[in-house]
């Protein structure tokens, strides 16, 4: 069953570890990574990522990109969003503390951010606004 708007946006909130696809050129089938995104109900989702990587690079190129967001207890429920970029912004210690905040213990964020600043090098905040949707909870 297709998930209501609701229950879409409620589910993409939860900090699922995303499935980034972006389109890499002619002859290559579309890049797919796991990430950790950004998602307000009603709003752009984002994810902070290296400024030089695969796949930012990619999603310069294209302009877009989807993401899906899955899990399989208690029920199978997905929802995956598409849309255009709309803005590549540089990262910031506070928009690398905002998403590690989503995904990890209060008392690992600052160590984390720590980590990512020293050893993984410049980061953007990539936005962008869902426009296409597909979704569903195949439970009973």
């Amino acid at each position: 069953m297709a998930l209501s708007q609701q229950e879409r946006e409620d589910f993409l909130a939860e900090p699922h570890t995303g499935s980034l696809a972006v389109a890499e050129g002619s002859g290559r089938a579309p890049l797919a990574v796991p990430i950790w995104y950004h998602y307000e109900p009603g709003g752009e989702l984002w994810i902070n990522t290296g400024a030089d990587t695969r796949k930012t690079r990619a999603i310069r190129a294209a302009g877009r990109f989807s993401m899906l967001a899955q899990r399989t207890e208690p029920t199978v429920r997905y929802v995956s969003v598409e849309g255009p970029v709309l803005s590549i912004e540089p990262g910031s210690v506070e928009s690398s503390r905002v998403m590690a905040a989503r995904y990890l213990p209060a008392s690992r964020v600052d160590e984390f951010v720590e980590f990512e600043r020293a050893q993984l090098g410049e980061h953007v905040v990539i936005r962008m606004r869902p426009e296409h949707w597909l979704s569903a909870d195949l439970g009973g």
